[in-house]
């Protein structure tokens, strides 16, 4: 005599997460974005940045503060 319990199907192959091209996309998506990050942060660590000669004034707002004056 046959058991009544259903014998529980495997998922298909073709439905598993990993054989989606999407998600793999965006794994390249996700890795490229981050390690261009961490390029931009090792050249912007390579670089100085130097001081811009002005002349005291940055968009019309003084660089450093007025001489107090005495009363």
């Amino acid at each position: 005599m046959r058991s009544r319990t259903p014998t529980p199907h495997p998922e298909p192959l073709r439905s598993a997460w990993y054989r989606q091209p999407i998600v793999w996309l965006g794994v390249v998506v996700l890795a490229a974005s981050l390690a261009g990050c961490v390029w931009l942060i090792v050249l912007g660590l390579q670089h100085a940045d130097e001081p811009v000669a002005t002349d005291g004034v940055i968009f019309k707002v003084p660089t450093t503060r007025p001489a107090p004056t005495q009363p």
